[in-house]
């Protein structure tokens, strides 16, 4: 099977959320701006959104603004120091650059396709367009396909067509295959990686996109996934027997 276009899904995926510290962070955030002795509160008000909407991966992935409203109560100050400092306390996901450094060698389309379903602020000021600088991952990355819009990273244009369309319904997938279809990649063409069946392997297998599931943190067990990987080494390894 000749790839030609690969998408990888950004919350423990090629972020590896393993190393996340995001108590210290709290207290480090409040520290910054000189009010540490909210430090209690603000850790107690975290526990308590945390639990209400299933942990840590959840709350920043589909309600990072219950951050902003209710960890913070509304103090913009706090939340832009959270966002700019966070990407610190995050890990790449492993050999993830080696292979994106291969996929790039070999011509390969490589984006990202994240559930970024509300931004604080500007597009690009969003949790993962910061991390992807922070790490100097960026380069390997053409665009980031999010429900907020296809953002292109080289440019910075924003193509709205994806507004609203979410990966767990698969329109976002389907409005992806339609736009390839004009550049003439097929959805066999097309390999979607992401940790998440509701989201990453089911969406987008029922549209013939070849899926990965990856287990390098989370394995949420089997799948209908074409191939499952446990590391980027092994993303690799198996991008290699696919161009060969």
């Amino acid at each position: 099977m000749a790839v030609k276009w690969v998408g990888i899904d950004f919350g423990q995926c090629l972020m590896e959320p393993t190393g996340l510290r995001t108590y210290l962070l709290l207290g480090d955030v409040l520290k910054a701006q000189g009010r540490p002795e909210r430090i209690p509160e603000v850790l107690r008000k975290f526990r308590i959104v945390v639990e209400a909407h299933g942990g840590h991966s959840l709350l920043k992935e589909s309600h990072r603004d219950k951050i902003h409203s209710i960890v913070f109560g509304g103090d913009d100050e706090a939340m832009e120091l959270f966002n700019s400092m966070e990407k610190d306390y995050l890990s790449v996901g492993e050999g993830a650059e080696e292979a994106l450094t291969y996929m790039n060698e070999q011509g390969l389309s490589v984006n990202i396709v994240a559930e970024l379903k509300k931004t604080l602020g500007k597009v690009g000021k969003d949790a993962v367009s910061r991390f992807l600088n922070g790490k100097k991952l960026i380069k390997h990355f053409e665009c980031m396909y999010t429900p907020q819009g296809k953002i292109d990273l080289k440019s910075g244009s924003i193509d709205e067509s994806y507004k609203g369309k979410t990966k767990e319904s698969g329109q976002l997938y389907e409005r992806l295959v339609e736009e390839l279809k004009g550049r003439g990649i097929k959805p066999g063409e097309m390999l979607m990686v992401g940790d998440k069946i509701e989201t990453d392997i089911n969406p987008s297998r029922r549209l013939g996109i070849k899926a990965v599931q990856y287990t390098g943190y989370i394995d949420q067990g089997p799948s209908e996934a074409d191939y499952r990987v446990s590391s980027f080494f092994e993303l690799k390894d198996l991008l290699k027997g696919m161009i060969a």
